[in-house]
């Protein structure tokens, strides 16, 4: 069992970061504590068992868990405050903040910048979950010459939380999410804006895809400029060569319109999605796997997708993953079910005999 981070651990900031690291934290049986300027936002945190208020004297660790924009001042004041804890962030970007914190006098020496690859679409301490980090890449960056044992505090502090530590730099995480989580939360916003242009009827015939791709818009827009804004320049670089991607592929579609054959780009990019895509890690860390694909038709009522995923374990079928399509004016649903490609004959079959309304 993993060794848990030493307490008592302050959470400054209890929103859906912060409560879910309270809750994580106390799930282990560390003592924890709770700031926020917002009176409500710690009521609601504590209520939800995610720590208490009250602490006396310095605590072990203080996890700074304020967007990006004002987390370097709130770093710098617990370095004052707090002259022998171990401090770090959550935020999404690494480098402004931590540079930031450092320009306002905070001893780096003790500050470890730190990111959970973890979140939802929903904000505040009433969206926490204790599980939240669980299994979730968690980025460490120690800064040059900061002591060793304040980035093992985070490290067993991420580790305690559930998640899998991963150390690396400051600027190589801000490159990284750049690409990874900041600029498909910009494609994803532009997408579903263009929503706001056609009718509703156009709309009503939205399929996975979109869903797909749209589900981040949903995230907070407050929160999102600040994370934007902090890394800036490059998520600025992502966006510039998308969108000379993206003319190519504009220049070749209105050839192929006039009649030309310009498909090349279109393919080129096409293809090359393809492959990137691949290299997305997979299950547990690993390399992409490619999965086949059992659809199965069920009635949109309380049990189907329970009653399917028993079946699955009856006849020792391990699922890798699921998504669930509703249905376009009819009360039922499609689930797509991926699987070892050497069990789809196994689990069609058994499924099938039990009744179920399996696609091919």
């Amino acid at each position: 069992m993993t060794e848990a981070v030493v307490g008592p651990v302050l959470i400054v900031g209890s929103g859906l970061l912060g409560a879910s690291i309270g809750l994580a934290l106390r799930r282990a049986g560390v003592t924890t504590y709770l700031e926020d300027t917002d009176a409500e936002s710690v009521r609601i945190a504590v209520e939800r068992g995610a720590g208490e208020t009250g602490l006396a004297g310095d605590p072990r660790v203080v996890v700074v868990a304020v967007p990006p924009d004002v987390a370097g001042a709130v770093m710098a004041d617990a370095s004052r405050r707090f002259p022998s804890a171990t401090i770090t962030d959550v935020t999404s970007v690494k480098a402004d903040p931590l540079a930031s914190a450092a320009a306002l006098g905070a001893d780096m020496g003790r500050v470890v910048g730190g990111h959970p690859l973890a979140g939802r679409e929903v904000s505040g301490p009433a969206g926490a979950r204790a599980d939240l980090f669980d299994d979730r890449v968690w980025v460490v960056a120690p800064l040059p010459g900061g002591d060793p044992e304040r980035a093992a505090d985070v490290v067993a502090l991420a580790r305690t939380c559930g998640g899998v530590p991963v150390v690396m730099s400051a600027a190589d995480h801000d490159r990284a999410v750049a690409v990874t989580s900041h600029a498909p939360q910009v494609l994803s916003s532009l997408l579903a804006a263009r929503l706001l242009e056609v009718d509703d009827e156009a709309v009503a015939v939205s399929g996975q895809g979109l869903r797909d791709m749209t589900r981040i818009a949903d995230s907070d827009p407050v929160l999102w400029r600040a994370i934007l804004a902090a890394n800036a320049e490059r998520v600025a670089d992502v966006l510039t060569a998308l969108a000379e991607d993206l003319q190519r592929v504009v220049a070749d579609l209105r050839e192929r319109g006039s009649g030309r054959d310009g498909t090349s780009a279109t393919l080129e990019v096409l293809e090359r999605g393809a492959s990137g895509r691949q290299r997305i890690p997979g299950k547990h860390g690993t390399g992409a796997t490619d999965f086949a694909v059992v659809s199965v038709m069920v009635a949109d009522e309380p049990g189907q997708v329970a009653s399917v995923l028993v079946a699955m374990g009856e006849l020792g079928v391990n699922l890798e993953d699921i998504r669930i399509e509703h249905v376009l004016g009819r009360p039922s649903g499609l689930i797509d079910i991926s699987v070892r490609p050497g069990a789809v004959g196994v689990l069609e079959a058994g499924l099938r005999e039990r009744g179920f309304d399996v696609r091919s």
